[in-house]
Order: C-alpha cells, then structure tokens, then sequence
C-alpha cells in the first residue's frame, strides 16, 4: 500500500472517475507548473513516479523538484531515484516445440523446479512457464499494462529487465530498460533505482517510408543514425509526423535495438495507434477507456500530427522516411549498416580489409577460392561469403506482423517459382510467441517456410544467441580446413563475433524476407538487382523484386489474418502451462534446499564472509593484468554464453563430476551454478587479448610465464591472493546486460577494469559487484600513457569519496597517472563500500 499520510503531493489525489471514488489517481496537472507541459513525455514517466512514491526519505521532495527542472538538471549530472511498476526476469533457455520439450524439460529439470518454487514462496511474482515466447514479445502482447490499476491507484506502467531488449516495450508507450540482475534483485527489494536524470534526444520521424521498404530497414538506418549521434546513457523520445506511418510492431522493433544504437530507452509516446494495438491483442475494453482517459488527463496522450504538443529536447534530430533504403547491418557491429544494393561489393572489400570490425585480411589470391564438399552424398560447393545459416528469429523482428508475414509471402512467391535452399544451409524459424505461429498457419504461408527450411523450431532466443545448433560435418571441414569466411544471415540484434556460431565469421542482421533471400541465394555475393536468385526448368530468370512483397499487400493481409480472437485464445492458455512445466514437483518450503550434488543451481558464495559491520575500502596494491583488451570488447566476449566447449575450463569440471559431452548443455541452462560459470567468463573463442598475437580463451600468468586458459590463470592468481584488473578501450561492455558479465570477473579475482569508456549497463553491474570501474581521462589511453599490461598496478581507494573522482595510480615501474573512478552517484558509492549492491541490501535488512 501507498503511505499517502506521508506524501506531501497527497493533495493532487482526485479519482478518475467521479462514480468510482474509491480509485484516485495523481494529477500532476494539479502541480501547477508551467514547467510539466514542456517536460519530455518520458521524463513525466519519472516525475509520476516520483511523486507518488514521495515518502521523504527513499524519494525526496527535492527528487521531484529535480526532475520538474529537468530543462536545468539534466546538464548537472543530478541524481534521482526511480521505482519503477514492476520488473521482468527472463529465464535463458530456448523454450522448443513439443516434439524436443521432454528433453528440454529432461535437461533442465532442476533449474525448472527453482523456477517454479519461487513463484510458490515469493509474493507478486508471475512465471510464464516455458514454451510461451519470448520474454519481450509476451510483454508487449500480454503483460504489459500501459496503465497500472492497482490497489485502488492509477498509475504508468512501467518496468526494468534483465535483458537490455527490455527497451521493446517502449514501443508501446511502457517506459523500459534492461538492467542487470543485481540492480533487478534490488528493486525487487523495495530499492529505488537511482539514476543520473538524462538528457532526452527528440527523434524527429517525417516522411513516408518507400512501399518495398521493411521495418527492419528502418531500424538499421535508426541504428547506425543514433551511433553517429551519440546517445550513450540518454534517453530518445521519437515524435513528428512520420510515427503514424509505424504501427506499434514497427515502433516495438526499434525499441528493440536501442541497447545496439546506446540510449537507455527508446520512447514511443501512447496515441491512438497504441490504443488499436491493445484493442488487436485482445485488451479487455474497460481496460481501454481507463487507460485512455487517465493518460489524457495526465497529459500523457500523444497526437504526433500536432506539432503544439511537441515538449522540450535536450537536442533534436531527423529522419525522412522516404529515404530509407532496403539493408543489412555487419558483418560484425549492429550499427554497421549495409545498403542491400550495396551488399557484395562491401563484403568484398571486407574480405580484404585488415583484419578488424570491417575487415578480414584474406589475401587477394585465395578471395575466390571455391570448395568441394558432399552432403547426404550429393557433391556441393563453398567459397568465401557462402550462406551457412539463416535463421528468422530473435524478439526484435518476430513480434512484427509485417515482416513476419512478408517473409512468409516471399517464401510462397519463391516455392511457386521453383526456387529452393541448398540443404546443407541451417535455416530455422523461432518466433517470438504462439501468436506468430497462429497467424503465419491461418494466412496460409506455413507450409512454404517449411517448403524452404524454415520450420518452426521453438519459441526464445535461439540462433540470435548462439544456439543454432551444429553444422553438418562436412561444411565445417571444409570452412576450418581451409579458412573460409562462411556466414550467417539472421532476423536478430547481435552479430558479434563469435555470438552466432564459432564458424560463421561474418554474419549479418536482415529482415525476415532477406533471411530466405540470402538462404535461397547461398551467398552474401550477389547483386539483387543485376543478379537473379535462380533459374526455373523452363530456364527463366527469376529476380529478387520478381517476388518481394509490398508495404500495401503486407497490410492487407495483416488486418485480415492478425485478429483478436487469436491473442486471446493464446494467452487465455498461456499461465496453465503445459503437461511438462505442470508435472514439476517444486519444492514447497520458504527456504530452498540446496542439492550439494546439483551441477545446475548451487548456493551461490557472494555472501560468504560477510560482515554486519561495514567494512573500510581498501586500496588495491601490485595487481596483474588478467586480460588487455582493446576496443568494443562486448558482454559476448565476457559472459559465459553459447555451447560449453568440450576443451574448456567449465567442461573439465562437469567432466570429474562424472558428466558426459552430451551432458554439458549450455552455459546459460547451468547459469545457477557459479562454479560453471566463473569458468566460462571470458571463454569466447574470438576475444583478441593483446598478450596473445591470436584470438582466443587465453592469456599468460605472468609470475610463470605460461599461456594458459583465461579461467585458470586468474585460478592461480587467487592461490597466491594477487589482485587482478583488466585493460580496456572504449565502449566496454557493450552489448546484451548480462549480470555474469559482472559476476564472473568477480568470482576470477577483479578488483577493477581501466576502460577509455563503458556501456551504460555494464558499468552499472560492475559497480553492483564490487567492481571498480575507472575510466583514463580525457584524451588518455594504455597506448598514450605507455601501458603494456604487463606492469603491476596499485590503485589509491580513498576513505572518503565522491562520485567520478579521479584516483592515483601507481606501477611497478616507479611511474603514476590518474584515472576517473567511475562510481557516478552517491549511492553507487554506497554500494561500493557494502562491497555490492547485494551486501547493501542484506545490510539494510538485517538493520530494518
């Protein structure tokens, strides 16, 4: 319950609903403030928020004041609280079709039943069971509220994740971010998130987008746009005439990338578009007019065509729709945008490249090699830019009817013209709910995605992530024997090297409809609009625009086939689960019993010699460098994710614990296991540490002079009890918000990580773990300063501290520099101090 006796804004109560007095709400328009109507609509997300959580104590009056002047204080670095709605929790493991579910549910049976105890012992908390889609997706069709109508309150929906793609809520008018696990673990706990108020970047969107245009374009060209921009830690808040030519599945998809272009949120305000998506997915009507009404009344109600309403922004860019053009993105970055047209020639000058994010180094004379290999004994063959796999899948284009269902036009159009996918391509369809699935059978496009490949495989995130599965024998021999550049070509949000699959070096992001084109094509080397897809018996050319859908056809189909009625009979089923998820035997104590054998969920040793009294920072003295990374370097390249190689650290410990390869399952399944874990950190096979003159797990232990596996040189530091930190370049930790980013250097021994910068998220859960991250200063780098990593470093850590001061650092070699400690707010310090935000919080308990 609210504690209105001890709110100070308990005089801008009034009830929504004069007959319903019972239900009030906080009517900011109340305030009086001139300064409300100009405010940024996501930034009145905040100030609702944090007037109806005014207690005086976790949320200030001068918190509230703070964010009203937010045209002054988002310059300042100010800080204020946020207690968002509620919070989401995405459970890893690709959700598979019933056919493979026993196995699944086999496979992660104890993970399941933690699962399924928590929602027996913890209050408020919902589990979708698996099987049901993807997280995001289920939000955006299901979960989300748009308005919360709780406890005889009216309030903003609106939430944090642990998954950055939380962001696709946004779409919606759902004010939404990832965060880390820990930060999650928090708020779960009654703490507000504290925030630096951000600066809001307007969006401007005019124009029409080209009728053979895909939204997927359109999130590319926003994507490489809004890097150029600039808007690391800001929120984007899109208006202008152009939104209403986005439905809210387009709007949603470019929510969805904001962690790929570095904003915190990507806000799409509520308008009338948003009210027919609810009415489309089924909301029930009484739903509607409460939410309609009370955004109206609250000044939370977008029309985009009228340009009075438009507020205040910290700074304002443009897009014309018009000139969007059909592309792809990679073939290692998100934000690096291909034209289609443009496609072959940049991948073959990628191929010369030096080796880097656009760039492979292959020598000119071996950049047409070709390749023999069998298949199911019929003679095939690869060369350089060879399709391996093509995947549809990923939250950020299967919630888009549009593209979904233009996928599946273009596959009739190109079975009906005799077209087909070499059989040894990996192709698969994991869509992001049952919904999906609904649609694409009752339109009738179903059998000719299967026609090609694209059978539905499962529901989650599946090839976006790593677990496609193996290629056939063959066509890995004949990419590793001889050093081939294979791709894949996905519908995802990620391409990071070594994400997809270890034998796809290039990999590019694309619309559904150009996921089946390339795989139909079998090469990234073509010119679409010279060259044709294929040849029919009769011996006619068939080209790319022969069988690409319309905008206008894309449409007609969708209003007919994307129906209500399907939305509910979806998610009438959805928290019933399935005879799997209802036949798990769930544990029904308070207190989990932990299973000392379980090499799936272990009491985790973050607690272990904890203290009640708060313990003195301590410097940190004569610490190696584990790792010397450059730029870029990603949560990819950090967190245990993917297949568990069969040569690795983590292998090796399931191995004496009497398990067999087939055992291993994934890291994400055994993420409940810190032991699994700490040994898959920094295990990509494509991280570039500069000891080592070759990508790889490695690194040297310095006191002995070998190269060994990453896991076991920090292993050994920690027998000796050497401290250890990391070397980075710029933009440390981009990429999806995975906690064991965070977690797993500090179960390795790190102290602290020097970076030239860090993505926002990252740094927050480093800061949540006890981390230090320190940044050099302005126009210093490890090159600059001559740092080879192979000093020992000892960092000053000061009794008292103040947010982003700078610090000594001194080396063994007699010389010292400064850096930026990056702990950004007073109460990140805090938690500092606690040793992570966890031990805050247990602390704050056991003091309450």
């Amino acid at each position: 319950m609210l504690k209105i006796m001890s709110n100070p804004y308990a005089d801008l109560l009034e009830p929504l609903d004069p007959n319903r007095k019972e239900k009030k709400f906080y009517n900011l328009c109340k305030l009086g403030d001139e300064r409300y109507a100009r405010l940024p609509f996501s930034i009145r997300v905040l100030l609702e928020a944090a007037v109806r959580n005014c207690d005086c104590f976790l949320v200030k009056k001068d918190d509230v004041e703070n964010i009203l002047n937010w045209k002054v204080t988002q310059h300042n670095g100010v800080e204020v609280p946020f207690k968002p709605a509620r919070v989401i929790l995405q459970d890893f493991t690709p959700d598979s079709l019933q056919k493979n579910q026993e196995i699944e549910f086999e496979r992660n049976k104890e993970r399941f039943e933690f699962l399924k105890w928590g929602s027996k012992a913890f209050r408020n908390m919902r589990i979708i069971p698996p099987g049901s889609g993807i997280i995001h997706q289920v939000n955006l069709e299901y979960l989300a509220r748009v308005v919360f109508d709780q406890d005889g309150y009216y309030y903003p929906d609106s939430l944090v994740g642990t998954d950055s793609h939380t962001t696709m809520i946004d779409g919606l008018g759902v004010l939404g971010w990832g965060v880390g696990g820990i930060e999650a673990e928090a708020v779960m706990l009654g703490q507000p998130i504290s925030m630096v108020l951000p600066e809001v970047v307007g969006y401007k969107l005019v124009g029409s987008p080209h009728s053979l245009v895909t939204s997927t374009d359109i999130v590319l060209t926003v994507t490489k746009h809004l890097r150029q921009v600039g808007v690391v830690g800001k929120f984007v808040e899109f208006f202008g005439p152009g939104v209403v030519r986005l439905s809210i599945a387009d709007r949603a998809t470019i929510a969805n990338m904001c962690p790929e272009y570095g904003a915190t949120a990507a806000f799409f305000p509520v308008d009338k578009i948003s009210m027919k998506y609810l009415e489309q997915t089924g909301r029930d009507e009484n739903k509607l007019n409460y939410i309609e009404k009370y955004l109206k009344t609250v000044g939370m109600f977008r029309d985009f065509s009228d340009s009075s309403q438009d507020p205040e922004f910290t700074q304002i860019v443009e897009l014309d729709l018009s000139t969007v053009v059909s592309c792809c993105s990679g073939p290692k970055r998100p934000q690096d945008k291909v034209a289609v047209s443009n496609m072959k020639q940049d991948f073959e000058s990628c191929l010369t490249a030096k080796r880097g994010f656009k760039g492979f180094q292959i020598p000119q004379v071996r950049q047409d090699d070709k390749v023999k290999f069998q298949y199911n004994n019929q003679d095939y063959e690869l060369c350089h830019g060879s399709v391996v796999i093509a995947a549809i899948t990923s939250c950020t284009n299967t919630s888009n009817p549009s593209v979904m269902l233009g996928a599946g036009l273009l596959a009739k159009k190109a079975v009906e013209a005799g077209l087909n996918v070499k059989p040894y391509i990996k192709t698969s369809l994991s869509p992001g709910s049952g919904v999906v699935t609904y649609y694409l059978k009752e339109s009738g496009v179903m059998p000719y995605l299967a026609k090609l490949g694209f059978d539905v495989v499962g529901y989650g995130c599946m090839t976006c992530i790593g677990n496609s599965g193996p290629l056939p024998e063959s066509v890995v021999e004949a990419i590793t024997k001889n050093d081939l550049v294979a791709v894949g070509v996905l519908s995802g949000n990620r391409n990071f090297e070594g994400r997809v699959h270890p034998n796809t070096r290039a990999n590019y992001l694309a619309s559904p409809p150009l996921v089946i084109a390339y795989a139909i094509a079998g090469s990234i080397r073509i010119n679409f609009e010279v060259e044709p897809l294929g040849v029919t018996a009769e011996g006619k050319e068939i080209f790319l625009r022969d069988i690409w859908p319309t905008r206008e056809e894309l449409q007609a189909i969708e209003r007919e086939f994307v129906i209500p009625a399907m939305f509910k009979e979806v998610y009438e089923k959805i928290e019933k689960g399935n005879e799997c998820w209802n036949s798990l035997n769930a544990p029904g104590d308070k207190l989990y019993a932990w299973n000392p054998r379980s090499t799936y969920i272990k009491s985790p040793p973050f607690f272990e010699n904890l203290t009640v009294e708060l313990q003195s920072p301590k410097p940190i003295i004569d610490a190696y460098v584990l790792l010397n990374l450059g730029d870029s370097v990603t949560t990819d390249h950090i967190s245990p994710a993917g297949n568990i190689a069969r040569n690795s650290p983590a292998a090796r410990y399931l191995t004496d614990r009497g398990l067999t390869p087939r055992q291993f399952n994934s890291y994400g399944s055994r993420r409940g296991n810190d032991a699994v874990m700490a040994r898959g950190t920094f295990a990509n096979i494509r991280l570039l540490n500069k000891f080592l003159n070759k990508q790889g797990p490695q690194t040297i232990h310095f006191p002995s002079g070998e190269i060994l596996d990453v896991y076991d040189a920090a292993d050994r530091y920690q027998q000796h009890a050497h401290p250890l930190i990391i070397l980075a370049g710029k933009e440390y930790g981009s990429g999806s918000s995975r906690d064991w980013a965070a977690k797993g250097p500090y179960l390795q021994g790190i102290k602290a990580v020097l970076a030239e910068s860090y993505e926002r998220i990252h740094r927050s859960n480093l800061v949540g773990m006890g981390i230090i991250p320190l940044e050099y200063l302005p126009g210093q780098t490890a090159d600059s300063l001559g740092l080879t990593g192979r000093e020992r470093f000892t960092i000053s850590v000061p009794n008292q501290m103040k947010p982003k001061m700078n610090v000594e650092i001194k080396l063994d070699t007699g010389k010292s520099f400064q850096a930026t400690m990056r702990f950004d707010t007073d109460v990140e310090l805090a938690y500092f101090h606690h040793g992570g935000i966890l031990n805050y919080m247990i602390r704050k308990m056991i003091s309450n």
